[in-house]
């Protein structure tokens, strides 16, 4: 019996040994040369052609045009006698200042030379009314009217005011309050003769526009109101300084005048409106009628801060005929 042998097995193989090899690489590629293209062909040459001739021109005279042989002789005429001013040196004007020149042309004006004579002449008068200004203190507005009346009534004897009292002193601000406050005063007692005092209710004209004289009235005096109101906040301290009255200003003086001027106007609006509501008995334009009549009272009534006994009674009537 034949005895089996074993054989040891084989030692493993080392890790480097199992891989495949890698590839070698791939050998160098040739290199191409490219060339460049052909240059394009030439374009044909341009073919010159002759140009053809102008038509003809048609003589000067075919197109309504003449020569006129004087111009080209007055043309020489003047250049030889320029030439002839350039050979013998020309004219011999003198040089002058321009500024002299000014000075010259404004002397000899007559209005110029008329305020240098006041300035030179009037010195004291000018100066005796810069007196007259500074030192003027007033109690009642009415004098300031008067003094700003006298005091035009001086500066309209100078030639030219603004241009000859430049050349002194004058107290410009102070004179400047005098007049605004003058003429804010005189306006007002104007509007207020004008418009109430001396009101005309005119029995022929319509009721709408009788009462749109009316409205445009009482607009006049609420405006001359308010405005007399903003100047006294602006002015009452400017004025002050200068010693001119403010108390025209205040509430009971002129502004009381006003107010009760538009209770009087209110009466007669009313009084138009009861009566146009009578006569129309129901006609389409009752309610509008009556709302005029009495937006206008409620609106005279917070202006002035009520009304009188008349305007009260003129009231309780249109109030009447609207139950």
């Amino acid at each position: 019996m034949i005895k089996s042998t074993s054989f040891p097995a084989p030692p493993p193989l080392p890790p480097s040994m199992g891989k495949k090899p890698p590839p070698p690489p791939p050998p160098p590629m040739a290199k191409i040369k490219y060339l460049a293209p052909p240059p394009p062909p030439l374009p044909p040459p341009l073919l010159i052609r002759n140009k053809l001739p102008l038509p003809p021109q048609p003589p000067l005279l075919s197109i309504g045009l003449r020569r006129v042989p004087e111009v080209i002789q007055l043309y020489n005429s003047l250049m030889r006698r320029k030439d002839s001013v350039k050979k013998s040196g020309g004219l011999d004007i003198a040089p002058t200042n321009t500024r002299q020149m000014i000075g010259e042309i404004e002397n000899k004006s007559s209005h110029l030379l008329a305020i240098k004579c006041d300035v030179a002449n009037r010195g004291d008068f000018i100066r005796n009314l810069i007196k007259q200004v500074e030192n003027a203190d007033f109690a009642k507005i009415e004098d300031v009217v008067a003094f700003v009346k006298w005091l035009d009534d001086e500066l309209s004897t100078l030639v030219d005011e603004r241009a000859v009292l430049k050349h002194f002193e004058w107290p410009e601000k102070k004179e400047d309050a005098l007049r605004e406050a003058a003429f804010a005063y005189c306006d007002l007692k104007k509007m207020l003769e004008l418009e109430v005092l001396n009101f005309i209710d005119d029995i022929g004209l319509p009721c709408a526009a009788a009462l749109k004289k009316m409205q445009t009235s009482f607009e006049k005096l609420e405006n001359g109101a308010y405005n007399l109101s903003r100047m006294r906040e602006s002015s009452t301290n400017r004025y002050k300084g200068f010693h001119i009255p403010t108390d025209w200003m205040l509430e009971t003086r002129i502004l009381r005048q006003i107010k009760l001027a538009s209770v009087k106007l209110a009466a007669k609006f009313m009084n138009t409106v009861s009566t146009e509501l009578k006569a129309a008995g129901g006609a389409p334009d009752f309610e509008e009628l009556m709302l005029q009549g009495v937006k206008f009272a409620f609106r005279v009534h917070q202006f002035a801060g009520g009304f009188d006994a008349e305007t009260t009674s003129a009231f309780q009537e249109l109030r009447g005929i609207s139950k």
